[in-house]
């Protein structure tokens, strides 16, 4: 995702935002009601839906969000330590717009995935990455964070809530939103007195399915990247409102997304809205360094790692908008999008063109991801976590 250190006009604009967010994942926003209130179910086994599968038409599943059974839910207390947590029905939450998250976007997302094996068994794919990057979030931003194992716990439990709700093998994947936000009232700019930490799911198809088109990116030149030293690098709720707002205008000019230059020289390319960018040369895999302002995607990590387990050369570094044309290959990496291909990028009026049919670096490591994920080759890195 890529990260603005971007201080909005006004409460009232900042509020907008926040609220299209929130409104996007089904929460109900109540200007009266307390900050964050969950209500509290102990679900037991025996309650749960036992059928195999939920009544989705898999094979059109699409990426819209999708209710599915249950939430994760757990506060933490004033010294910092999180509950417990328990099980609630989905979308049982009400957020007050006047405290919290919503008066200076104090709060942390991540992404992540469960797919479904061959033999039924669920896995998950490198959890503890997100654990750790929404702890080290949390102190950038001073807040209190689950621990690794509590965070993990809350996303196996999701996951095993709403069991039905994971795709068969080869349809998609439960895409899974840990969130954590400031949930207690504050006056003036200060730290929330308290924090809810919050799971829930939404089952999406592959992006990778067969006849998905190729990204065409817009290079954005109006707005700026987080700063060294500000909220790059860590999933902040408040840098999503710009991203969206340049989205839309890509969108609406038939564009699939933006990449953004740096904002310090307008010169080098840093990340797509909501994920890593890898230019491909001969043998040589380039991708922009995480120098404090681009997000460490957990997915642009393994892409890394598999590469130069095959062989390939991987830098890290700056990399000037010029060298696009360069490139043979252009592909992003996230959650959401796996290993996706890039078909053309358009800067300042010039379109740069790719052959995705050509793209066999691309089609290469997608394959070797997807596998792994999906539990079709072996996991000989100890990447996957099988829950159930």
């Amino acid at each position: 995702m890529a990260l603005r250190r971007c201080i909005p006009p006004s409460s009232t604009t900042s509020t907008n935002y926040l609220s299209k967010i929130i409104q996007i994942w089904g929460f109900r926003m109540h200007g009266t009601k307390a900050a964050a209130s969950v209500v509290e179910e102990h679900v037991s086994e025996a309650e749960r839906e036992d059928e195999e599968y939920a009544d989705v038409d898999w094979d059109n599943l699409g990426f819209s969000l999708v209710r599915t059974d249950y939430m994760f839910a757990t506060r933490s207390c004033r010294e910092g330590n999180f509950e417990q947590g328990y099980l609630s029905r989905y979308g049982n939450i009400e957020l007050n717009p006047a405290a919290g998250i919503l008066n200076y976007g104090q709060g942390l997302i991540e992404g992540m995935k469960a797919c479904r094996r061959e033999d039924g068994r669920v896995l998950l794919f490198r959890p503890e990455l997100n654990a750790m990057r929404m702890k080290i979030g949390a102190e950038r931003m001073c807040m209190h964070s689950p621990s690794v194992q509590h965070f993990i716990e809350g996303v196996k439990q999701t996951v095993l809530a709403n069991r039905r709700w994971v795709p068969p093998p080869g349809k998609g994947s439960l895409y899974l939103r840990p969130l954590l936000f400031g949930s207690g009232a504050s006056l003036g700019v200060a730290a929330a007195p308290e924090f809810t930490f919050l799971v829930f799911g939404s089952p999406v198809q592959n992006y990778f399915k067969e006849g998905t088109a190729a990204l065409n990116l817009y290079v954005e030149e109006v707005i700026p990247r987080a700063y060294l030293g500000g909220t790059g690098g860590v999933k902040a709720i408040s840098n999503y409102g710009p991203v969206l707002e340049a989205m839309r205008r890509a969108k609406s000019r038939g564009f699939s997304d933006v990449l953004y230059l740096d904002a310090e020289t307008g010169k080098n390319i840093e990340e797509v809205s909501a994920s890593n960018i890898f230019l491909v040369k001969e043998n040589t895999i380039v991708t922009p360094a995480t120098n404090g302002t681009i997000l460490g995607g957990i997915t642009r990590k393994s892409v890394i790692e598999i590469s130069l387990d095959l062989g390939y050369k991987v830098e890290e570094r700056s990399v000037a908008v010029e060298e696009l044309k360069e490139a043979r290959e252009v592909f992003c990496t996230g959650t959401a999008t796996g290993v996706a291909s890039v078909g053309s990028i358009t800067f300042q009026n010039t379109r740069t063109e790719y052959k995705v049919g050509d793209a066999h670096v691309t089609q290469q490591l997608r394959s070797i991801l997807v596998g792994i994920q999906t539990g079709s080759i072996q996991d000989t890195k100890d990447w996957v976590m099988e829950i159930a």
